[in-house]
């Protein structure tokens, strides 16, 4: 590298993708970024640094080979950059889209203190979308049939993670799934001003096209016994994800009107894209004054989505502050600009109404001694309690794995929170106590980021491969 592209970081400052007018975007579900043209893209992957032990790619849960695929961007190379991309990470038009980098990758650059990160996530939306606008598809040619086979349950990261690492590895993989599309919550649950579904279906072609069937509207151990397929297939992957809410625990949790994150996402969802069974499954917040408890991405998903159904107010009650919030920074300042209200160091102490929500009391905190993972705790300032007035209430505080009750009769143990127990450190990763079935994930690390859902799902299929020796 010459002395001029060594220094490119000083002369060319980072640059975010064009953000669309917040007129424009409120009305509509669609993706606020726009991409990078390949110059901004050659330009901005230009400045990395290639720092001879790079932090991005440490603290990146899938490891991605961020430094050698910028490199590659810079010089134009799409093709070779994809392939980079894929050896470490099977969906990375998503995690592109997704990811907090701000607290990952972005936030670990050298550059990031004072002279602005390298546009990573940007960069890496570019390879795979450009790369599929060219006609890219994964080679699998040198690829021999091994003849096993293996189901996946869940269609979410972690199992189309698996999925695409067990089929480069000549092995036939059925995925089962209950909804009618793939991607989990990546389809249901994350809003498209965030990640347009075509994305996701654009992906399952790919999948399809390796050779991956998918039986979606089916639940397993309901419309297909889980026998039949420990019983048909060499080994099973579990990767059925967290669906059950993180209740408040406060009175007034049961008044009509107070709906959770995620059955309010998945309904806002089912609206747009005709999946709804009965029209009275979906969740209108159009004309209310909504309030959203909670301070991570799922908290902010519902809070813009809200937004975008015409809410008469959306307002964000977090019990720290801005700064400890668990959240993307980008996304809370996407809702600010958008219009949400937030209310900082608020805890809830009851939702209040005669046969239905009128409003939250809140009580104000101030932040304390650390816990036991490090963050300050909050403390309630006596005398603090105010009544917030409310239409609806939304209650983002994360979600719990949602345990089968046929587990036990397969061997499969659970924790005292209700994740399976599959160690990553067992002699063949991800095994759970029965030896034909892996499971990795949601839910078995609990409720966390896409990537590592991914990381799991790529790590649960070496598994996977070293169990049928292959």
């Amino acid at each position: 590298m010459s002395k001029s592209n060594a220094l490119q970081f000083l002369d060319i400052p980072r640059f975010n993708p064009e953000k669309k007018r917040v007129d424009i975007r409120i009305q509509e579900y669609a993706e606020i970024y726009a991409n990078f043209d390949s110059g901004r893209a050659e330009s901005q992957a230009g400045r990395c640094l290639h720092c001879g032990n790079p932090y991005c790619e440490w603290r990146c849960p899938v490891h991605n080979y961020i430094p050698n695929w910028l490199q590659l961007v810079s010089e134009g190379n799409i093709k070779e950059a994809v392939e980079q991309s894929h050896r470490t990470n099977s969906l990375p038009e998503i995690t592109g889209r997704v990811c907090p980098q701000d607290r990952l990758c972005e936030g670990a650059c050298t550059l990031n203190d004072g002279l602005g990160a390298v546009t990573i996530g940007a960069s890496e939306r570019y390879i795979t979308d450009t790369a599929f606008d060219q006609g890219w598809k994964p080679d699998l040619r040198h690829v021999e049939a091994t003849g096993h086979q293996v189901a996946v349950i869940g269609a979410g990261p972690a199992g189309l993670s698996c999925a695409d690492v067990l089929t480069r590895a000549g092995v036939k993989v059925t995925v089962y799934d209950r909804h009618p599309e793939i991607g989990g919550l990546l389809f249901f649950g994350i809003p498209e001003f965030k990640l347009e579904k075509s994305v996701v279906k654009r992906r399952r072609q790919i999948f399809e096209g390796m050779g991956i069937e998918f039986r979606l509207g089916v639940e397993v151990g309901r419309d297909h016994p889980f026998t039949s397929i420990v019983d048909q297939y060499d080994a099973v992957f579990l990767a059925m994800g967290t669906y059950n809410y993180m209740k408040a625990g406060i009175p007034g949790e049961d008044l009509p009107g107070v709906y959770s994150a995620l059955d309010f996402l998945i309904s806002n969802v089912n609206h747009c894209h005709d999946f709804e069974v009965e029209s009275s499954d979906y969740i209108s917040m159009e004309g209310q004054r909504v309030v959203v408890l909670g301070g991570g991405d799922t908290a902010m998903d519902c809070t813009r989505t809200s937004i975008r159904q015409k809410a008469a107010s959306v307002t964000c009650a977090y019990r720290r502050d801005e700064a400890n919030m668990p959240g993307s920074r980008k996304e809370v300042v996407n809702a600010r600009e958008e219009g949400v209200q937030f209310l900082w160091n608020q805890q809830q102490v009851e939702i209040v109404g005669d046969g239905k929500v009128e409003g939250i009391k809140l009580v104000t905190t101030e932040l304390g001694e650390p816990d036991e993972r490090g963050r300050r705790r909050p403390v309630v300032i006596p005398g603090s309690e105010e009544i917030i007035p409310a239409d609806r209430i939304i209650i983002a505080f994360g979600f719990r794995p949602s345990p089968q009750p046929w587990f036990a009769d397969f061997g499969i143990e659970i924790d005292e929170r209700g994740r399976v127990v599959a160690p990553a450190e067992a002699e063949f990763k991800y095994q759970t106590g029965n030896n034909k079935v892996f499971a990795g994930g949601d839910m078995v690390r609990g409720s966390d980021l896409v990537v590592t859902a991914i990381w799991e799902g790529r790590q649960g299929a070496e598994g996977i491969l070293d169990f049928l020796g292959v």
